[in-house]
């Protein structure tokens, strides 16, 4: 009984603290340079959090080591409310089962909803000869392929073993650093495929310099109906990347449910969902149960992945 009562205070204190919240600026770590996705996404979604909350929802880019330096910042931080960060498939579901000394982990961060998901496209330098995902196996089973990707355990690299492992060929992988590099040889014929986003990707196949062969996602993009998926035919392919809202470990649940409720409203919103599809996404905005579900499907089913195509664990 003692104790029940000396933690008393600091029970009631965090229930006032949550109540009241906010009552200073909310700061965004988006792990990424200014300019790209998720700078774009991040700083959408924080400019409506800032018009719901009452305080200034500050956008933090801390890029380096793909992601790794802003992701440790977020799990070190307060878990007051104060410090949020943009969750991405690579921060969250791929490298903590990719590098062994991980400055954090999944069970750092506290779901509060998932933003946007969106998929990639297959491209190809417009000098090799497949025009369809089955030409494509077909010459890769009759000659060596290679593709280039943003880097080790980045989502093109995942997709390109993926294609791999389901289509029973060996295409060798080129990682580079970043994704703007990897499409300009691609472009330039010094690398062959590449499995990258439309909004890279697109205005190049539009003038002719690469090829798109198909879709990384379950299903036809609705903004690309006439490129198929690779599901198309190798059923079950599906290579994603999303981005949600995460909080540090042990939150208040007020607090999480206050984010929550705001942030599915500015996901909601017309102009959000414009930026949204314009970077070739889909908006989602769902719950944070459901949000943690999607992460722990990925996570079970990325490991599988990543096991099978025998992508090594680094320190």
């Amino acid at each position: 009984m003692t104790r029940l009562l000396a933690l008393l205070p600091l029970v009631l204190a965090a229930t006032a603290g949550a109540q009241t919240y906010p009552t200073k600026p909310v700061r965004l770590i988006v792990a990424s340079a200014p300019g790209g996705a998720p700078d774009i996404l991040g700083r959408a979604v924080a400019l409506k959090l800032t018009e719901s909350l009452g305080q200034q929802v500050v956008v933090d880019n801390r890029a380096g080591a793909s992601g790794i330096i802003g992701a440790e910042l977020a799990a070190r931080s307060a878990p007051d409310g104060y410090t949020l960060l943009l969750g991405t498939t690579t921060l969250n579901a791929v490298l903590p089962q990719l590098k062994r000394k991980l400055p954090y982990s999944t069970q750092d961060f506290a779901p509060i909803s998932q933003i946007a998901i969106t998929a990639n496209i297959v491209v190809v330098t417009a000098s090799l000869p497949a025009r369809t995902i089955p030409e494509l196996i077909q010459l890769a089973k009759a000659r060596p392929v290679n593709y280039a990707s943003a880097g080790n355990g980045t989502p093109a690299h995942l997709a390109g073993e993926m294609l791999n492992l389901m289509g029973g060929i060996r295409m060798a992988h080129i990682p580079y650093k970043g994704a703007g590099p990897a499409l300009t040889d691609v472009i330039a014929g010094q690398v062959q495929l590449l499995i990258t986003s439309p909004i890279a990707a697109m205005p190049h196949v539009q003038t002719g310099k690469l090829r798109a062969l198909a879709t990384s996602g379950a299903k036809r993009n609705p903004a690309l109906p006439d490129l198929p998926a690779v599901a198309e035919t190798l059923p079950g392919y599906e290579i994603t990347q999303w981005w949600g809202l995460l909080a540090p470990a042990r939150t208040p649940q007020p607090v999480l449910a206050r984010l929550h409720a705001d942030t599915a409203r500015a996901v909601a919103a017309a102009d959000v969902r414009e930026k949204i599809t314009a970077q070739g996404a889909t908006a989602v905005g769902n719950t944070p149960q459901e949000f943690a579900a999607f992460m722990a499907a990925e996570i079970t089913r990325l490991a599988n992945l990543i096991r099978q195509a025998g992508i090594p664990v680094e320190d």
